[in-house]
Formats: structure tokens, sequence, C-alpha cells
């Protein structure tokens, strides 16, 4: 008995030092991933720079020349879609602006190199340009004894031979590779092999301008053109070997930007300057001070609701913090407001999925069973609930990533590192721990100090399905009428959409909102709006698309009348419906691969039911802002993710319930409505608590950073607010509902069969009819 008590005490006291090590590793963890974060633009400012945009040809630039150049600008220095480039096109400028950026110089040339790989002779005759490889398979490789080399995959094997063959059979049989080749560069060979001598512009001792030439050896990838030479003896058709004296870092760079593909035109830098944060300068620390408010919030509610187990849980979002931060860091992510979003998503599934499995343990212990039994059992039956709406999210995650552009690519990179993170921390890293607990057999007899868990009363069973009619009627009606105002009096475009510069005035004294209006007015400027940041901060939002020329004019005569330091950024729509066209036509597919998924995990009604459900919070969401004017801009773009991302995984998990219910209380063969409707209220009863307790956790953050956070980002998270309580919403009296009125067509058929199975049956009686009778 003595040796039991011990090993009980030992079991207790192990599992009390490993939750401590989990919290010690978790809090530095999120101390050094925070302090060592890269942020966005939005929170952080950074380096801009004005670009006039060319063609190689002298020819007139057209806009397809123009959006072509900003793609591939885009494509270079945002491949994840974590660095959060703003990047603009002014007429025939196109204006960038990038965060955190340590080489300036670096940063320029990547944005502005040609990127054009042509092959030629040693005398600089065209053989062939980049069309006759395989666009963006270029790769860095490395061998032991001759290091790191570039490897080009060729597309046109027949030309390439052709060409290569040519080149063999010359007196100079050697080939050469190039990078932006320019008319009149001659190579020559020295001592160390070729190169060729450009005449530069530098500054001398005595701070003038000189012209100078310079010698650039061939396979100096950091500064020569030339990338390398090399000698044919025959006609070969395999790919490209790029060798020489080079880093690791110098190859993949050059493999990036010719993977990047070739620049339309040329770009000459007109003006560049640094960038305060869209947001503002405190914006930051409010929004740091509102989510650790939050995350401290959720773990009260947890352990007031799940005692010790929820200390557990509190641990492993700590635990899920650090390591999305972590793995965020790694692939080189900044932190904007739409991972901030995709973060906040995380957390709410984290804890959902903390949720799930107590809800299970509780279900079992109202049998009667013992702790460990309840926890095996509860653990085992979550189990698929958690995995099909991850997975669910995640498939949409993934295709947003694939399909997207911009901040909804950087939603999604950070979508799927928290997706990752939190099923292997809240499945393996969570239960771990709560099994050394349950193993200590010290809550055995106490098991309402461990999960919360007590004996409840037979109440009042509320029917979920009873109101159907009303809630479809009313909803309806809501939509109708919501989308003939939004018809009616359109949305309230933020410049993001409609096009036009926004113009920050930063004071050392203070300003006046009439002021600095009347002045734009004498500017002759529409202003849209004007917004008080601090007393000596004014940000102004104008119609007028400026140039280079008139936003020089504003930052002179703010300067001039107030001693004020002016930011001006101006907005093309283009890019801008370019970018939500792009994220509408992301969305339609996520939506398609989830339908697909939850067809093949559960059935087409299921699917089908889901994506009514999304496009119902959606629309509630858009038809909210019309009606109480709210901007509509980018973020609004993240706040719909968001909202879709959390709606997706609440309507599966109470899916999950349905399809298991309608097995064990029916064996899958609905005979009546009634049994329909037992199914949807018996699923409904069993999650509705643990949908408001997973709402209202993902909401402590929210309405953190709404009273907290900073006041620029308060319509997406009054966005986020609303659109999470529609999601849950939705969950219980739409989807469920849905579902309910299509499976109700099915009543009485084979439930392994399908809708489309029965035009197939039809087709077949009539083939057979009157020959097998």
């Amino acid at each position: 008995m003595t040796k039991k008590k011990n090993n009980k005490k030992i079991g207790f006291s192990s599992a009390i030092l490993t939750i401590l090590l989990v919290l010690i590793i978790s809090v530095v963890g999120v101390y050094f991933a925070i302090k060592n974060l890269n942020f966005g633009l939005d929170l952080q400012g950074g380096f801009e720079v004005l670009y006039e945009v060319n063609s190689i040809d002298g020819s007139k630039v057209t806009n397809d020349m123009v959006n072509s150049t900003y793609k591939i600008i885009e494509k270079r220095i945002n491949a994840l879609g974590v660095s959060e480039p703003e990047i603009a096109i002014e007429g025939n400028n196109i204006r960038v602006t990038m965060a955190g950026i340590d080489n300036i110089d670096d940063a320029r040339k990547t944005i502005s190199t040609t990127a054009a790989l042509t092959f030629r002779t040693v005398d600089g005759e065209l053989l062939m340009d980049s069309s006759v490889l395989n666009s963006g398979k270029a790769s860095v490789g490395y061998e032991t004894n001759k290091g790191y080399y570039i490897s080009l995959s060729v597309k046109d094997y027949d030309e390439f031979y052709e060409q290569t063959k040519k080149v063999s059979e010359m007196d100079t049989n050697q080939i050469v590779i190039w990078l932006d080749y320019e008319e009149g560069l001659e190579l020559e060979l020295v001592e160390n092999g070729y190169g060729y001598y450009e005449t530069v512009e530098l500054t001398n001792e005595n701070d003038e301008k000189e012209e100078q030439k310079i010698f650039y050896a061939c396979g100096d990838l950091v500064n020569s053109k030339c990338l390398s030479v090399a000698g044919v003896d025959q006609g070969f058709a395999s790919d490209v070997i790029i060798q020489g004296d080079f880093t690791n870092e110098e190859a993949q760079g050059l493999v990036d930007l010719i993977n990047s593909g070739s620049m339309p035109t040329k770009l000459t830098e007109i003006s560049s300057k640094t960038v305060s944060a869209s947001f503002g300068e405190n914006s930051l620390d409010k929004t740091f001070t509102a989510g650790v408010v939050g995350i401290a919030a959720i773990t009260l509610l947890l352990i007031i609701l799940y005692r010790v187990s929820g200390v557990v849980a509190s641990v492993s979002i700590l635990a899920y913090t650090f390591l999305t931060l972590l793995i965020f860091n790694l692939v080189g992510g900044r932190l904007s407001l739409q991972g901030i979003a995709a973060l906040v998503i995380g957390i709410g599934m984290a804890v959902d999925s903390a949720v799930i499995s107590f809800a299970r343990i509780k279900e079992e212990l109202t049998r009667k069973v013992s702790l460990r039994t309840a926890y095996e059992k509860g653990s085992k039956e979550s189990f698929v609930s958690i995995l099909d709406a991850n997975v669910t999210t995640l498939i949409a995650a993934i295709i947003l990533f694939i399909f997207g552009e911009s901040s909804v690519k950087g939603f999604a990179t950070m979508l799927i590192i928290s997706i990752i993170v939190t099923f292997i921390v809240m499945v393996y890293l969570n239960r771990y721990l709560i099994k050394l607990f349950v193993k200590s057999e010290k809550f055995e007899k106490h098991t309402k100090a461990f999960i919360g868990y007590k004996e409840k009363k037979n109440k009042t069973k509320f029917d979920f399905v009873k109101p159907r009619n009303i809630i479809f009627i009313v909803v309806g009606l809501i939509i109708l009428v919501g989308c003939m105002f939004t018809y009616s009096e359109g949305l309230n475009l933020g410049i993001d959409f409609k096009g036009g510069s926004t113009i920050e005035i930063n004071s050392n004294d203070k300003l006046k909102l009439k002021d600095v209006e009347k002045d734009l007015e004498e500017l002759e400027y529409k202003v849209e709006k004007v917004e008080q940041l601090d007393d000596s901060r004014v940000y102004v939002t104008i119609d007028n698309v400026l140039d280079n020329e008139e936003t020089t004019k504003v930052e002179e005569y703010f300067n001039k009348k107030y001693d004020a330091t002016t930011s001006v950024v101006a907005i093309s729509n283009q890019v801008k419906k370019d970018i939500t066209a792009n994220a509408i036509k992301a969305l339609i597919y996520a939506c398609i691969g989830m339908i697909i998924y939850i067809t093949i995990r559960f059935k087409f009604s299921y699917g089908v039911s889901a994506i009514i459900a999304l496009v119902h919070d959606s629309l509630m969401v858009l038809i909210l802002f019309s009606l109480l004017r709210l901007e509509v801009n980018s973020m609004f773009i993240a706040a719909i993710l968001s909202i879709i991302g959390y709606s997706i995984n609440n309507t599966i998990v109470v899916f999950d319930r349905i399809r298991e219910n309608k097995t064990k209380l029916y064996k899958d063969k609905i005979k009546n409505i009634n049994e329909l409707k037992e199914i949807v209220n018996v699923s409904l009863r069993q999650t509705v608590v643990r949908c408001i307790i997973t709402t209202i956790t993902t909401l402590l953050p929210v309405i953190s950073l709404i009273f907290l956070g900073s006041h620029e980002i308060i319509n997406f998270n009054i966005a986020l607010l609303f659109g999470l309580v529609i999601g849950t919403f939705s969950s219980l009296f739409i989807s469920s509902q849905i579902w309910m009125l299509i499976e109700k067509r099915r009543i009485g058929k084979d439930p392994n069969k399908h809708w489309y199975d029965d035009n197939k049956k039809e087709k077949e009686e009539l083939q057979i009819k009157g020959i097998n009778c």
C-alpha cells in the first residue's frame, strides 16, 4: 500500500515538474521569438523606392508591360508571401515599399535587375535566350570536390543541341552565359580567365563624380553580368551546369533571380526614402499589450472551466505560440496584420482542440467509468473531430497559398504553420501532459478539480430544429434587404480599392484637423478623410493619386508651414483590384477543395451545407460593413479569410457529431424526418457548449484588441468580432439544418449510395427491362 502511494506521489511530482519545464521553455521561447521577430510595413515601417518604367527597346510603355513588371517584382521579393511588401502602380511609375531591409543596395539590385538570361558566342552573337529553359526550374547543387553549382533545366533539347553543335564547330568553341547582356560589352582573355571592362561613374576622394573603367571577371555572381564561359567540343542536350568559386548564398540569390523571370522593362530609380509604419508608431506596442491581455484572459477562462486540465491547456497554448513564432521566424516571415489574424485563428483552433478532448472525457465520466478510462476513450473519440477540422482548414490554407497573392499568401503561410503546430501540440503534447496527471491517480476521485466535471441533473432539452423556418426567413430577409441596400448605396471603399493617396503629417507642434483640411483644399485636393492620430500627428486620405512632383510639393508645403515631416503614399486602384480579384478566385478554389475533402470524409450533402454556411457568414459581414458604413480596405480581406477559417473549423466539429450519431442511433438507416431531427438535436446539444466556449476564448483577444489595440485596425477587429459570432450561429442553426433538408430527400434509400447513383440505376433498368424479368 505504501509503495502504491509512493508511486502516486512520484507520478504526480513527475507531472508537475514536466509541465513546469514546458512552461519555462515556452515562456522563454516566446520572449526570444518576439524579440527576434521581424515586422511588416503596417507595424514597423520600411524603405521606399519609386521607379520609372521604360521599355527596353525604346517603344511606348503599355499597361500590360507595367502590370507584368509589377508581378515579377512581387514574385522576386515575396516568394512565400511573408515579407509583405507594398507595390503600387502610379501611371508609368512603380512604388515599392519594403520592411526591415538590411542592405538597401542589394534590395535595389534584386528589384531592378532585368534578369534576361542569354547564351552567346565569345563575340557576343546571340545563340539562345531563356525560352529554351524550363521556367522556374533553376536550382543550387553541391559536390564535395567542386563546391556549389547552379543547374539550369533545359526544355527545348532540339534547339539546345543544334546551337551547341554550331559552337563546337567554331574556331573559338566556347559558349558564354550572360545575365542582362548589353551591346558593346566585349570579352577579354586575361591570365585568370575571361572578363570584360565596363565604364561606371564613381565618387572620388574630393566627393566628385568621375568615370572609371572596371574589370569584371566571368563567374563573379555578385558583380559580373558574365556568369560562365565553357568550352563545347560537341553538340549536347542536357541540363546546363554553372560552376565557379561562389558561396551558397550567392548561388541561391542568382537562382531566385532567374526563377522569378526576366523583366519586360527597364526600371529607372526616381527617388527613395524611409517611411513610417502605416498603422502609427505606437500600434505595435498597443497590439502586443492587447495580445498579452487576451491570452491572459483565455488562460483564466480555461482554468475556471477546466481547473487542472485548463492549466495544462494554457501551457500547451503557450508552447503553440512559441513554436508558431519560431517557425515563422525561420522561414523569414514578417509579422503583419494578416499574420496576426492567422495567429488569432490558430489560438482559437488550439483552444478548440483542447475543449473537444475535455468535452469527450466529461461525456465518458457520465458513464461512471474511471478517470483513466474516460481519458483514453475521450481522447480516441475526439481525435477524428480534431483531425477533420484541422485538415479541412489546412486544405483551404494551402489552396490560398498556391493561388493567392501578396497579403493573401502571407495569411495562408501563417495559417498553415498555425494549423500544423496546433495539431502537433494539442493532440500530442497536451494529451501527454494530461496523461501524466491521469496516471498519477491523484485526481481519480477529484474529477471536478481535474477537469471541472460534476454530475448534472436532467435539464430541459432545447430543440434546435424547431425554429429553423423562422431563422431561415429572418436570415433570408436580412440578406435580401442588406444586398439591396449595398447595391443601392454601395460599400464605403477605402483607397485600397478606389485609388487615392494617404498623407501622414508629423510636426513638433500641435496640429488642428481644420487647419490641415483647409491647407489641402488650398492645394486643390479633395479630402476624403482626416484623422487625428495624436496632438502632433494627422492622417489624411485624399481622392487624388499624387505623382512624384505633387508629392514633393505637398512635402515642401507642410515642411515650410509647420516644420513637419510628411509621408505620402499614392495607391493605384488597379493593383488592389487585381489582388482582390485574385483573393476571390483563391477563395472559390478553397471552397471547391473543402467540398471535395468533406465529400470524401463525410458525404456531398455535408460539403454543400458547409459552403452555404460560409457564404452566409461572408455576406452577413459584408452587409454589416455596408449598413454601418465602415471602410472596406485590404484589412477586410484578412478579416473574411479569418472568419472562413474559423467557421469551417466549427462546422466540421458539428458535422463529425452528426455523422457519429447517425451511425450510433440509427446505423445510417433513416426511416423518417423525426429521426433526422433527433440526430441534429442530439449532436448540437453535445457540441453547443464547446462552440460557445471556443467562440468566447477566440473573442477574448479580439475584444482586447478593440479596447486596447491601435485604433487604425478597429474595423478589422469589428469584422472579426461579428464574424466569429455569426460563424458560430451558422454552425448551429444554418449548416446543420441545411444538411437535414438535403438528407430528407434520401430517407429510405440505401445509405451507401449517393445522389448521382439514382440516374445510373434508372439507365441500367431501362437497358435490361423485359430481358431479365
